[in-house]
């Protein structure tokens, strides 16, 4: 396979439909696969999955992983996967017809182990939350600090090599888990492994998130939560104290925005903190 597409999901079959639909509408002229992963989900997500792989032409896997949070489904997804490419999108997300094309053509330069697409919002009444509509292309050079939300796990690459010298995703990070960011950990660990990322907003998906104002408050309190955690790995696990106090000098920044970050961003790095020293860190 020259790409592997990995979608990971939990209890939400109604949604499934329509991100389906546009996987079904991917057009590359290479070889592919999709790795559909089962979070745990208790509906009829199982079975959408199956009966939509009897009606595509290209090759669906489907594997179970039980055990909650988005990092360990990635890491069954890349676990199944057969390409040296892993592309990964979210349920929730409809992939434009040429992400496979565009991903393969971003890896072309050796160097880059990891690149990040543009997120458009798919529907005007959400909220423009979890969205990068950015057209300005970026390089991230390896060794150095990745900020959060410089990329973003709904629509996010990687090559095989670079997750094999990082051991993957960390469960203890991603959506169902202890702490968001599992994204920019995996893709920030590349990064002080010497790999190179890049944002190349020719890679596309849209994000029907269906928030609305009303849910951000909780939204943006867990992501201070990550970046907390983020941080305190980078120092912690990673020994990177450089890239963590680059990491903490925007906190200033940030309280001007939402004073209750502190708190926030306080509280998930001593969680790590206490996951590190009293069970150890996963990867």
């Amino acid at each position: 396979m020259d790409i592997s597409l990995i979608i990971c999901t939990r209890n939400r079959a109604a949604q499934l439909g329509p991100c389906l639909e546009a996987v079904a509408g991917l057009r590359f002229d290479g070889s592919w696969e999709l790795v559909m992963v089962d979070n745990g989900s208790t509906d009829a997500t199982r079975a959408t999955i199956e009966a939509f792989r009897v009606r595509v032409p290209f090759p669906v896997r489907i594997v179970h992983q039980p055990v909650p949070g988005l990092g360990n489904a990635r890491n069954a997804g890349i676990a199944a996967a057969e390409s040296a490419l892993v592309a990964f999108t979210d349920d929730d997300c409809y992939v434009a017809p040429d992400l496979l094309t565009r991903v393969v053509a971003a890896f072309a330069q050796p160097d880059l182990g990891y690149v990040s697409g543009r997120i458009l919002l798919h529907d005007p009444s959400d909220y423009p939350a979890t969205i990068n509509e950015s057209t300005q292309p970026l390089r991230f050079p390896p060794g150095r600090y990745l900020a959060p939300g410089a990329i973003r796990g709904a629509n996010l690459a990687f090559r095989r090599a670079a997750l094999d010298a990082i051991g993957w995703f960390d469960p203890l990070f991603g959506s169902g888990a202890r702490f968001p960011a599992e994204d920019v950990d995996a893709a920030g660990r590349c990064s002080l492994h010497g790999w190179a990322g890049a944002y190349d907003p020719s890679i596309t998906v849209s994000h029907h998130h269906g928030r609305k104002a009303r849910h951000v408050r909780g939204l943006f309190r867990d992501y201070d939560y990550g970046r907390g955690a983020y941080h305190a790995k980078l120092l912690l696990h990673d020994r990177a104290a450089g890239a963590a106090l680059r990491g903490w000098a925007g906190l200033p920044r940030r309280m001007r925005a939402r004073p209750s970050t502190l708190w926030w961003e306080v509280a998930g790095a001593a969680r790590y903190a206490r996951c590190h020293f009293g069970q150890g860190s996963s990867s």
